[in-house]
């Protein structure tokens, strides 16, 4: 297990720029607007490859107090950022070293002190001011260990990481975010308000994310490991995806993609739908960024126990209307808030991923070909029939299919839809798109000149002149 320290401070101090420095990545949203980050994000600093760390970044805790019970998206924003000091094995308070100190920080040194937990001040934004200066404005907190740093420009991140080092046990609390291959990523999608946030957390059994009626409470992508019966998951929440024309703030535009590199990432997206409002045009927009990832897809249809029979029945018939162009996707009915349909939502997942991920070999591609081949062969235009010889398979996730042959630029797009739905057929798959790739046979003696010797032109000029003394 790896020790664990998290980020805390008031908002727009910086804790996500730092987090991005620390762990090298970009994982983290980053935005001048306050309050950008709200639930809990976990990485892996490795900057020591001898000792890496998981370190968490939290919200900025914002309002006139601290209090848990605070009104709007303060109070459970406190809520994560008081889980992640709790369990954290080193808290490192960042402050703005620009502003100085503020009643704010005051009182949230307050209760991190009530915590018990190793506490580090980290004076931020110090690049461009006299970092002696800013450092002696906080030395009324206390601290014995401060440091002066510009997350930005990566100033101080060294003596920070070896006096985070020095206080580290050699084990903490915290489970390596891992890279495990057969870890299944599943990405929680959707417009926003749908009751991804919710549904996540009725999965994982605790309030780890922040689900709130006001549309647009998750901004960024938040990854969580589960271990569920014997398998093992990591679970993607992501931000709301609306159309382009009613996206105006800059954040939003940020979160839609980290909502997309969400997608591109995950081998299965399970996309939520709101039964009471049926598919609507942003639920088509996001099922189109599913497809155009070629990702596995499951769809959702949340606060299903809300509805009486009539009206289940007209959502059936909606679903089964504005949901033709993905036929073969298993649509799942659930509520994300008593927890019920999560074993049927885990069993289409688990189909989708099988398919999606299921390797073939070459020979039953070919054979499933000639099979599609002998009962519908493809149709004659203008005098030329397209002949299919083998095919191979090239690709997972979505699973893909090369086919080799001649006049293939003659096959009609019905056709290619019945390799597909034939190939799908045979091969058992539900819940992922097929594709299929179609090249041309290349003749190897194409523009090459056969190029004579002298021998055989004088053969050839010898013919020419005994065919001409017989006329």
């Amino acid at each position: 297990m790896l020790p664990l320290v998290a980020l805390v401070g008031r908002p727009n101090v910086g804790k996500s720029t730092l987090f991005n420095a620390l762990t090298r990545t970009r994982d983290a949203l980053v935005h001048d607007e306050p309050g950008v980050t709200r639930d809990r994000n976990y990485g892996v600093c490795r900057l020591d490859e001898s000792r890496p760390f998981v370190l968490v970044d939290t919200g900025g805790i914002a309002g006139e107090n601290t209090h848990l019970e605070s009104v709007g998206l303060a109070g459970p924003t406190a809520r994560q950022a008081r889980s992640a000091a709790e369990e954290a094995d080193l808290v490192l308070f960042v402050v703005d070293g620009r502003e100085g100190a503020s009643a704010l920080d005051d009182e949230i040194l307050r209760w991190l002190r009530k915590s018990s937990r190793p506490i580090f001040l980290v004076v931020n934004k110090t690049d461009g001011i006299d970092a002696r200066a800013a450092m002696a404005e906080f030395s009324r907190y206390g601290f014995d260990r401060m440091f002066a740093v510009s997350s930005a420009h990566r100033h101080g991140i060294d003596d920070l990481l070896a006096g985070i080092l020095g206080n580290l046990p050699e084990d903490g609390d915290a489970a390596l975010l891992d890279d495990d291959p057969d870890r299944m990523r599943v990405a929680f999608v959707g417009r926003p308000n749908v009751g991804k946030s919710t549904l996540v957390n009725r999965i994982l059994g605790e309030e780890r994310m922040i689900a709130s009626e006001v549309p647009g409470t998750t901004r960024d992508s938040i990854a969580v490991d589960l271990d569920r019966d014997g398998r093992k998951y990591r679970l993607i929440d992501t931000a709301g995806i609306r159309r382009k024309g009613k996206v105006d703030e800059a954040v939003e535009k940020f979160s839609i993609v980290k909502t997309l590199q969400a997608i591109e990432h995950c081998q299965v997206a399970v996309i939520l739908l709101d039964a009471s409002e049926g598919v609507t045009d942003q639920d088509a927009s996001v099922l189109g960024a599913v497809l155009d990832a070629g990702r596995a897809l499951v769809v959702a249809v949340n606060k299903w126990d809300g509805l009486d029979t009539y009206q289940r029945e007209q959502v059936e018939a909606l679903l089964s209307r504005k949901l033709v162009f993905v036929p073969w996707a298993e649509a799942v009915r659930i509520s994300a808030k008593h927890g019920s349909g999560l074993r049927e939502l885990f069993r289409a997942v688990h189909r989708a991923h099988a398919s999606a991920t299921r390797e073939f070999g070459t020979s039953e591609v070919t054979k499933a070909l000639e099979i599609a081949y002998e009962a519908n062969p493809p149709p004659v235009v203008r005098g030329h029939v397209a002949k299919l010889r083998f095919a191979h398979p090239g690709g997972d996730n979505p699973p893909t299919f090369i086919v080799h042959g001649t006049r293939l630029r003659t096959l009609s797009e019905s056709y290619r839809r019945y390799l597909e739905n034939f190939f799908r057929k045979r091969f058992k798959l539900v819940g992922t798109p097929v594709r299929f790739v179609f090249k041309e046979s290349v003749n190897p003696y194409k523009d090459r000149k056969n190029v004579l010797t002298e021998r055989q032109v004088a053969r050839k000029r010898r013919l020419i002149r005994h065919v001409k003394r017989r006329k």
